[in-house]
């Protein structure tokens, strides 16, 4: 019985929660990012958008937020700031104007030439091998998808105004 009591204790200690891992190499992987992005005038999530367009210029907003797991609240005034920086153009589609599709301008085109020195950066400040960042990303890819049916089918919690 004190086997199973200290099993139980021991999964309730904080280092040995696979969240707060995941959460705060989360916070230290984006610290890491932000000298490298400051030169550039970019911040992380500004920097995740270019990288999906850079991937694939023209992509619908829903796209978009789709591809980042953002919701329109966030991606939204995101992208007004990018597009106020001169990176980016959002453009109503003229088959259905509810869809807004965000393209590059050649500033937001000629960032990437800029940034393409940052995963090299991040590489060396892991020291990591490109093989074990890309296992690492690997299994945290094949987690984050077993959780996805688990995580869509939570209801949304309802907002308190004052929390």
């Amino acid at each position: 019985m004190s086997t199973q009591t200290h099993d139980t204790d021991a999964w309730l200690l904080l280092d040995n929660q696979l969240c707060f891992a995941l959460y705060s190499a989360s916070l230290a992987m984006t610290k890491l990012y932000k000298p490298l992005l400051e030169p550039l005038g970019l911040t992380y999530p500004q920097y995740l958008v270019l990288l999906c367009l850079w991937e694939q210029d023209g992509l619908s907003v829903s796209a978009l937020g789709q591809r980042l797991q953002l919701d329109s609240g966030t991606l939204t005034p995101l992208l007004k700031r990018m597009e106020a920086a001169g990176w980016i153009s959002r453009q109503r589609a003229s088959d259905d104007e509810r869809r807004v599709h965000i393209h590059l301008s050649a500033e937001g085109q000629a960032l990437k030439a800029q940034a393409a020195s940052v995963p090299a950066c991040l590489l060396q400040a892991m020291s990591c091998s490109v093989d074990e960042v890309q296992a690492l990303t690997q299994r945290i890819r094949t987690l984050r998808d077993g959780l996805h049916p688990i995580t869509d089918s939570i209801p949304p919690t309802p907002t308190r105004a004052n929390t």
